[in-house]
């Protein structure tokens, strides 16, 4: 039940405001959008460094090593990107999906190593990403929701 104001009456009955709920969802976006940027800002400055770890920690993966650098090298400028869309709420579906896309990518590269750890904190990732792109009708105090506003 999704309430203005939380019901009063004989029983005692919890309910969401949709209130808090905005605010929640608009401070659980912000936390994934600076995770995301900073991730994508502190590998920015030494991108070959960060692909020769990723070689180094593929190796044994049957990757060819072409792919891992590739994938690798987008990495970075990923996470600053949609970090950043993310923090101010800019595109926010469509960042959303692309780190997605990017955990689909680095899931898949974690579990073909077998490195279990690893993989349940990308799920964990996931699971934040599916309710925040679950709730983007929460995402009013965003870029996209000031510019759609501006609009009408």
């Amino acid at each position: 039940m999704l309430d203005s104001k939380p019901t009063i009456n004989n029983k005692s009955q919890v309910s969401l405001r949709t209130k808090d709920i905005v605010a929640a969802y608009t401070l659980l976006r912000i936390v994934v959008g600076v995770n995301y940027f900073n991730h994508g800002f502190t590998r920015i400055f030494d991108v070959p460094s960060f692909i020769n770890a990723m070689v180094s920690t593929m190796q044994d993966s049957g990757i060819p090593e072409f792919l891992v650098r590739m994938n690798a090298g987008l990495v970075p400028p990923v996470e600053l990107i949609v970090g950043a869309l993310i923090t101010v709420g800019f595109l926010t579906r469509s960042a959303l999906i692309a780190c997605f896309v990017l955990m689909i990518i680095l899931m898949y590269g974690i579990t073909i190593i077998q490195n279990w750890d690893g993989a349940s904190s990308q799920l964990i990732y996931n699971i934040v990403l599916f309710i925040l792109l679950a709730g983007v009708n929460f995402n009013q105090f965003s870029v996209d929701n000031w510019l759609k506003n501006r609009r009408n």
